[in-house]
């Protein structure tokens, strides 16, 4: 796809001359997740690993803890970058899904980004640590699994407010929720186990949210602003534990827009 045409580049910004992000303190983290994500996986219990129970009771805590200055900012600056591109969203569109080579390339990214795959992915990493006794594979998939309910929560929420019509005449299009469900996975991945598994899943996030316009199902706008309601709800889900040292949000480059991640000292 030609750099002028596209609305949507991520950029991965990893120098350590990087502008430093502006954090607000640690918010409490519900004890069952915390105490769990200290402890060594090798030679903790099974017991220590959060219960089926609290992925729904820390939901609460999640909830409370999403109005902050990070996430209002990350929100600010997605909805900014959507209607900044929002004029060009049909002749967009209209430029990419008539190219056989990005429709081969992008076929796979629907399936991928699927909320029902992103879901499954979260639940299975659970139900995973719990079965080998992993207690910090056991948090990061409750971590997924809390992720994905916030993000599905905000996401539909939006969808309905907004109401927007796809560009196949369909419903429901601003946000992507497949770009949302995707990034919210990469940004707790992120989070957990810092650039090891944050690049590559940012990189897949990336291919699904390409593959939506692609796919004539979304507008530029609509993944933009997805991927923001992502890193909002997997950056919520996360605060006050992981491995992190990278923070992540929305930015403006020359003829579209990307995603910055600026080291945190």
């Amino acid at each position: 796809m030609p750099m002028a045409s596209l609305a949507f580049i991520v950029i991965f910004s990893m120098a350590s001359s990087a502008i430093a992000q502006t954090v607000a303190p640690p918010d409490t983290v519900p004890a069952s997740r915390a105490e769990s994500a200290q402890q060594p996986p090798q030679s903790a219990s099974d017991a220590s690993a959060p219960t089926l129970g609290s992925l729904f009771t820390d939901f609460g805590h999640d909830l409370k803890r999403l109005p902050s200055t990070p996430n209002a900012i990350t929100l600010a600056i997605g909805g900014a970058l959507a209607l900044a591109v929002h004029p060009g969203d049909h002749a967009l569109t209209a430029r990419v899904i008539t190219s056989d080579g990005l429709e081969d390339t992008f076929e796979a990214g629907a399936a991928g980004g699927s909320g029902w795959v992103q879901a499954g992915g979260a639940l299975g990493t659970y139900v995973l640590g719990r079965a080998f006794g992993s207690p910090r594979l056991a948090t990061t998939g409750a971590s997924l699994v809390q992720a994905q309910m916030l993000n599905g929560l905000l996401t539909q929420g939006i969808k309905v407010a907004v109401h927007r019509t796809r560009p196949d005449q369909g419903n429901y299009s601003f946000p992507s929720g497949h770009a949302s469900s995707s990034f919210a996975t990469a940004t707790v991945l992120q989070r957990e186990f810092g650039w090891k598994f944050g690049l590559p899943a940012y990189a897949a996030a990336s291919y699904v949210a390409g593959s939506r316009v692609q796919g004539n199902r979304h507008y530029a706008s609509d993944v933009i602003f997805g991927a923001a309601v992502g890193i909002v709800a997997g950056r919520t889900v996360t605060v006050g534990h992981g491995s992190a040292r990278f923070g992540v949000a929305p930015m403006a480059v020359p003829r579209g827009a990307g995603i910055a991640f600026t080291h945190v000292p």
